[in-house]
């Protein structure tokens, strides 16, 4: 069971714009899926944006058939309403992954950003450029999908080291 394949869904969820990325993992190699963003419109009432992130988001679960999926942990904005709105939206994206029937991970941005870079302090175009090394079939991804992808990659590496070390113990 060492090399199975895990379809794996990285979810850096937003409001205005949910990035997704679909990546593949079989012991160390990673192989890119897909990837995108799911942008409701942002003239439509709360209620229904959230819906429309979940209804999305779910449906790409269904489309790349996901064995499991991570996203990155909510950070404290400056702004509380803007943190409790992003809240809303995190919620409605964890919840469609758990709805397919998947176990969701969670991470740090900063976990994310060293998994990935190097360094907890990474900016944007960085992690884009990290992602276009690591999964050289992606091509040019724009941010909110880069670090979609950058949460996928980190799922792919700690849960490797959580399946050596369950088997170490063993």
């Amino acid at each position: 069971m060492a090399n199975e394949t895990t379809r794996i869904l990285g979810l850096d969820p937003g409001l205005r714009r949910t990035g997704w990325g679909v990546i593949e993992s079989e012991g160390s190699r990673l192989r890119w899926i897909a990837h995108g963003v799911v942008a409701p419109s942002e003239k439509a009432p709360f209620s229904e944006r959230l819906l429309h992130l979940l209804e999305q988001v779910g449906e790409v679960c269904a489309a790349y058939d996901c064995d499991e999926a991570a996203i990155e942990e909510v950070f404290v904005n400056v702004n509380p309403a803007s943190t409790l709105k992003l809240g809303h939206a995190r919620a409605a994206v964890m919840l469609a992954p758990a709805r397919a029937g998947l176990s969701v991970a969670e991470y740090a941005p900063t976990l994310i950003k060293k998994a990935v870079v190097g360094a907890g302090q990474a900016d944007k175009s960085q992690i884009a450029f990290m992602v276009k090394r690591l999964l050289p079939a992606s091509g040019e991804v724009k941010a909110d999908a880069a670090d979609a992808l950058a949460v996928a990659v980190t799922h792919a590496h700690h849960r490797r080291f959580k399946t050596i070390a369950v088997r170490g113990a063993a």
